[in-house]
């Protein structure tokens, strides 16, 4: 259990707490902090667990994940506990922003909380954007026009589902439908739950449990890959014509009712 005599050591020294600190803090004696530490002893599961418990960090990630690999900012809250989220940056300790590919946005649903798969994605810096965790996601179908497929969404991590803003739009990461970029109604407080929506109204809305939202990113930019012809700003503008006038007829149809 190498990883978790070096995680000990630096997760008391991330809450800048003494062994003889931690140990009280745990209930046992400082001895036994060092020994883990110095791995010489192997903490039996009821340490492990008090450890995962004290720090808010899963017992997945405390075994299998070297942490002072990490900066203290690579960690997010998520309910009660603290999940290693890596945060790439360059040599000048700038932010880089992960590219999630098309040909691996599936893989991503399997892969988003686990460090070494985040690692591994191509990174590029966008040094206009705001502050804040920002990864790039591909956007595929034409359910958000004018965004044509092949374009990519920039979007900066949520991490208080509070601050999910009515009328913004968001890449989500969910349990049953995938990866989606949506126009979002936050019904939390409602129903518990958040109502997705397309600009292209010919795609219905639906609604998702809070429950189901692994990850949210808010919309901050987006790079289109293909460049459009005349004719496509014609019809998309078209298109949006006939999708405002729609909106405004069911609106109509509901007061005449």
């Amino acid at each position: 259990m190498n990883n978790l005599s070096k995680n000990i050591k630096y997760l008391r020294n991330l809450k800048k707490l003494s062994q003889e600190a931690l140990a009280e803090e745990l209930g046992v004696h400082r001895s036994r902090i060092t020994s883990h530490e110095a791995n010489r002893t192997e903490p039996n599961v009821d340490m492990i667990l008090a450890l995962s418990d004290f720090f808010k960090v899963p017992v997945d990630i405390l075994l299998r994940h070297d942490l002072s690999k990490s900066k203290g900012t690579s960690f997010i809250e998520l309910g009660n506990q603290r999940v290693l989220f890596p945060i790439m940056v360059d040599s000048d300790n700038e932010d880089l922003i992960e590219v999630v590919p098309v040909k691996a946005s599936a893989g991503y649903l399997a892969g988003y909380d686990d460090p070494e798969y985040i690692e591994q994605l191509q990174k590029i810096k966008l040094p206009f954007l705001p502050t804040g965790k920002h990864r790039a996601f591909p956007i595929k179908g034409d359910s958000m026009l004018p965004m044509k497929p092949g374009s990519f969404v920039i979007g900066r991590f949520v991490e208080d589902r509070s601050d999910i803003k009515t009328g913004r739009t968001y890449v989500l990461v969910t349990l049953n439908e995938g990866m989606v970029y949506k126009r979002v109604m936050n019904n939390i407080d409602y129903n518990g739950s958040l109502l997705l929506m397309s600009d292209n109204k010919a795609y219905d809305d639906y609604s998702i449990p809070i429950d189901e939202v692994l990850e949210l990113w808010e919309f901050t930019c987006s790079i289109n890959t293909q460049e459009y012809s005349v004719e496509e700003l014609k019809i998309s503008s078209i298109l949006n014509l006939f999708n405002e006038l729609g909106v405004e007829l069911k609106a109509l149809e509901k007061h005449l009712k």
